[in-house]
């Protein structure tokens, strides 16, 4: 009595699946499988891509050059 036995898993399909439809149960299931996929990809990605220089990179550097501000601003006033 504790336990379900394989009649009464198959009920619960049976109704699950005249409730929501089979269509409806497919899109989730793929939707979900998907969303497990995405993560752990974007788990692997985010642990591969950083390279070990990245966390020694000076903050004033935009995509290799340095910018000198001084300089900018004595252009712009001549």
């Amino acid at each position: 009595m504790g336990s379900f036995s394989i009649w009464h898993w198959v009920i619960v399909l049976v109704i699950v699946m005249l409730v929501f439809g089979t269509k409806k149960l497919r899109n989730v299931g793929s939707d979900l499988g998907g969303a497990v996929k995405g993560f752990k990809d974007g788990m692997k990605d985010g642990t591969a891509d950083k390279p070990a220089d990245a966390a020694q990179a000076p903050l004033n550097q935009v995509s290799g050059q340095t910018i000198d501000v001084e300089a900018r601003k004595e252009q712009t006033r001549t």
